[in-house]
């Protein structure tokens, strides 16, 4: 049982650097729509420097992290089956359902912006950027408390966050239409 533990570390390990990346992402994503309005030639090379960094965090960190915490979940159901008789876990298989189609949405939208095609604002980038966290919280809860009920807490307190950052998000905004270089 031991090695169990193991498997559950490395799952553990690379769900976090999952997120990491997917957090980080929409990021870069921000910074390149707008480095598109800026002036040559900041424009051109801001452009090149972060391409470069989302194709590195996209296929170095991010997709491999997918893959390997998804092989290790999978590997902790055949070493324990009785996961899955589990009513919370049903729960959280449609979270991490959720979490591939968001993963799926953000690499195209990585594909688009390696193509200098945009189709989408910062602002929405920025909001975008909050999906993953939804997620995290919600899986977070029923991972830790192993009740199909109890995400609900988790969800309602991320959307209380969610109200907040929105708010943040237009203060944030307002004070930058006051200085741009904030």
């Amino acid at each position: 049982m031991e090695h169990y533990f193991y498997i559950k570390a490395l799952h553990l390990i690379f769900i976090i650097t999952w997120f990491a990346g997917l957090f980080y992402i929409p990021r870069l994503f921000v910074y390149q729509i707008e480095a598109a309005d800026k002036p040559s030639p900041d424009k051109e090379i801001l452009g090149k420097q972060l391409k470069l960094m989302a194709k590195r965090l996209w296929h170095i960190i991010t997709w491999p992290s997918a893959i390997l915490a998804t092989l290790f979940g999978l590997v902790l159901f055949v070493i324990n089956p009785s996961l899955l008789q589990q009513p919370w876990m049903h729960v959280k298989l449609v979270f991490v359902v959720l979490l591939f189609i968001y993963h799926f949405k953000t690499h195209q939208y990585f594909k688009q912006l390696q193509n200098d095609v945009i189709k989408k604002s910062s602002s929405f980038m920025r909001i975008w950027n909050e999906g993953a966290t939804f997620i995290l919280f919600a899986v977070v809860f029923l991972a830790l408390l192993k009740n199909a009920l109890n995400w609900v807490f988790g969800v309602v307190g991320i959307f209380v966050l969610g109200v907040l950052i929105m708010l943040g998000f237009k203060l944030y905004k307002n004070i930058r239409k006051k200085n741009p270089e904030a």
